[in-house]
């Protein structure tokens, strides 16, 4: 079955061909270092990376480019409050960032530039724009004139006299709704020197430069949250074409983390930060969170969710860990998902969908286990792993197996005073003694973990919430 993906442009869902088979290419707008991450701007990363990771699937060769913004009239304006420099503060938060992607399972971007390295591309495209009639240099400053892109908002759907663009903080304008691709110089601000004076980029013309350098006049997708529609990717549609690209051919736009109804951000107050989440949630429950709703969808915040996500993982992650004990052995992921699966990932990554072929392999992977059938549960343990693994979510997968290295150490330490523990409850129950027998039961679950009897004698894990 053909990909399909939903297409903001065309306002629906189209099956996808790629510019050059075999091949994808995809720009996401990454990060404003401004400040630290919270969960709704890892969504958006999270969202992408399973997008990447389906094509890769699926045989495509992935070019895969996240930016950086880390100048901006935001970052600015910390530092200004700080006391520090501009550029600390975004290398400080662009950290932040790439931890946060690190956490919850992120592939690495094939490339991730900043838009600070890239001024002499958009000094030449803003060249470009201005001999070609598109835009204009006033005071300094360069503008893009709307009026003489006859394309523009067509991907946001507005009317150009209806139009109010955002407050730039600058002036010269020809026409209010005209946008600064460039910004004169202010005192004790950042600057870079221009054939126009000094100054600094506009957020628009990051991107639409920074797109043309790594992936050339066209490309396959190009991702991002459903806020970046208006102004920012009518902006850089309106730069790239006039400059003569033909820029993105699928736009794909994924929903918000939302509180009490509202988008999540800082600004309002409601965010909540990756670096604090992974200090009371395990990172790969909350990539579960957080990546299993359909992209499109948004995702209202609340601890009872997340509490749902987390034993929802935890009934998936206990088939794994029961089927290979019962293996004896690491059972490698299948070959091929099973194709409801991939059915569903090809239907505009239908995860929500996808995920239910899961959770009716792993029911069947235990009804085996039940039924002691080794090799039904084996073979459903590999299917499970093999649709994990194209979600990252993989329990078994090194970057989510319990530890390395020290933390592999201390995890056998335990391992080994548990099973100490255990056999003393054992041999309580071999003497009928059951106050013995429940009260060791009762001090382990006080020390968070969970206790199973089963047919091949106890087992732990740790407890859910």
């Amino acid at each position: 079955m053909t990909i399909r993906l939903y297409d903001t442009s065309a306002r629906q869902i189209r099956d996808f061909t790629p510019l050059t088979p075999g091949c994808v290419s995809i720009y996401l707008c990454g990060a404003t270092v401004q400040a630290a991450p919270h969960i709704g701007h890892i969504r958006s990363g999270l969202n992408f990376d399973i997008m990447r990771r389906w094509f890769a699937y699926r045989g495509y060769d992935v070019t895969f480019v996240r930016n950086v913004t880390d100048i901006d009239d935001k970052i600015i304006a910390k530092g200004r409050d700080q006391d520090r420099t501009w550029w600390s503060i975004g290398y400080e938060n662009e950290r932040a960032f790439n931890a946060g992607y690190d956490a919850l399972g992120c592939l690495p971007p094939t490339y991730e530039p900043r838009a600070t390295g890239h001024v002499p591309e958009m000094i030449e495209m803003m060249r470009g724009l201005i001999e070609r009639g598109h835009a204009y240099e006033a005071d300094g400053s360069v503008y893009f004139d709307v009026r003489s892109f006859p394309g523009y908002l067509q991907l946001s759907n507005q009317d150009l006299d209806d139009l109010r663009q955002p407050d730039e903080g600058v002036s010269g304008k020809r026409d209010p709704r005209d946008f600064a691709m460039w910004k004169a110089t202010k005192p004790g601000e950042p600057d870079w020197e221009t054939p126009w004076g000094r100054g600094r980029p506009g957020w628009h013309l990051e991107c639409s430069a920074m797109a043309h350098k790594y992936l050339g006049s066209a490309f396959d997708v190009h991702g991002g949250g459903l806020d970046l529609i208006f102004p920012h990717h009518e902006n850089e549609i309106a730069q790239a074409k006039a400059f003569g690209d033909e820029f993105a051919r699928y736009w794909v736009h994924n929903a918000w983390v939302t509180m009490s109804g509202e988008k999540m951000s800082k600004s309002l107050g409601n965010s909540v930060l990756v670096s604090e989440m992974v200090k009371n949630w395990r990172p790969i429950v909350l990539r579960y969170y957080l990546g299993t709703p359909h992209y499109r969808s948004m995702i209202e915040y609340s601890e009872e969710s997340l509490r749902e996500a987390e034993a929802a993982f935890g009934r998936i992650e206990g088939f794994v860990q029961r089927a290979t004990e019962k293996a004896g052995r690491t059972v490698p992921p299948a070959a091929e998902v099973p194709p409801a699966f991939a059915e569903a990932m090809d239907d505009d990554l239908g995860v929500p969908h996808a995920l239910a072929i899961i959770h009716t392999t792993v029911r069947q992977g235990n009804s085996a286990l039940g039924a002691d059938d080794k090799d039904e549960a084996i073979a459903r343990l590999a299917e499970v792993r093999a649709m994990l693994g194209v979600l990252g979510l993989d329990p078994l997968d090194p970057r989510w197996a319990e530890g390395s290295g020290g933390d592999e150490e201390l995890h056998g330490v335990v391992d080994t005073l548990v099973r100490l523990v255990l056999q003393q409850r054992e041999a309580a129950r071999e003497r009928k003694d059951w106050g013995t027998a429940d009260a060791i039961r009762d001090q382990l679950t006080q020390s968070g973990l969970s206790i199973e009897d089963s047919p091949d004698g106890p087992r732990w894990t740790i407890a859910n919430r």
